[in-house]
């Protein structure tokens, strides 16, 4: 359902800054995979989000998302059938408005939300008490007033309230204490398994690359140097996946260095 195929993205080019953070990647995604990716800092991880995403244009190559061609819409069109989460909390909502407001935006995918109706509310009440935040008794706050924790579980329902074509989760839980990160991290995994989403996680943390969803991405210089799933991924270890990649990229990645990601 959403298909990459050999995408190119250089910055700066033709100055002295000019750097290629997307080698000719390519990329096949089913329908309800649940994809998490890691790499190290400048291995290309948030710039595959933000050209699937439409923050900007690839150089060339192509991007399919349900048999349509993404390449060249807009970002505000892609928004639409795309859902997205941050590591900062702060984005993907808006402050001043209340949670109920947030919501229905989201519910309308932007559209005019002055009228809330009672069924609304009850829905949206429904929808928040499933998280376990005790959003639901706090509908007409305003979300600048909530926690870190809160705020993301909220753009999480946000991001899923009309079940998007694909889910975008960029390091979402990195910014967050231990204790919050793995409350959001088992709401992500029963909210993508109750709407069959299908869905890609950039993650720090390689122990949870390999557990969560059903295959994990290494990338590495801008483009995809390991692909495991199915019975491989089962039974791999974190020394294993690290032991892969030495022998893939000749280069030496430790744990440490993969946490500070």
């Amino acid at each position: 359902m959403l298909k990459i195929d050999s995408i190119y993205k250089t910055f700066n080019p033709g100055t002295v800054n000019e750097y290629t953070a997307l080698r000719g990647l390519s990329l096949a995604l089913k329908d309800g995979d649940f994809v998490t990716i890691i790499g190290a800092n400048g291995a290309g991880k948030s710039t595959l989000f933000n050209a699937i995403g439409g923050s900007f244009y690839t150089d060339s190559g192509t991007i399919t998302l349900n048999g349509t061609d993404i390449t060249f819409m807009p970002e505000h069109k892609r928004a639409l059938v795309i859902g997205r989460l941050f590591q900062d909390p702060m984005r993907g909502t808006s402050p001043g408005m209340t949670i109920e407001e947030n919501l229905s935006m989201a519910a309308k995918r932007g559209g005019w939300f002055s009228h809330i109706t009672k069924a609304d509310r009850e829905f949206f009440r429904e929808k928040l008490a499933a998280l376990n935040m005790g959003l639901e008794n706090k509908m007409t706050q305003p979300v600048g007033l909530l926690s870190g924790g809160q705020r993301q579980a909220l753009t999480l329902m946000m991001a899923t309230i009309v079940p998007p074509q694909l889910l975008l989760l960029d390091e979402h839980t990195a910014a967050l204490d231990p204790g919050t990160a793995e409350k959001v991290l088992e709401l992500t995994k029963n909210i993508v398994a109750e709407n069959n989403l299908t869905c890609m996680m950039i993650t720090h943390n390689m122990q949870s690359a390999l557990e969560l969803g059903n295959r994990t991405l290494m990338l590495d210089s801008g483009n995809i140097i390991m692909d495991v799933q199915g019975e491989e991924r089962d039974h791999m270890t974190v020394q294993d996946f690290l032991d892969r990649f030495r022998a893939k990229s000749g280069k030496q990645l430790d744990n440490d260095r993969m946490l500070l990601i």
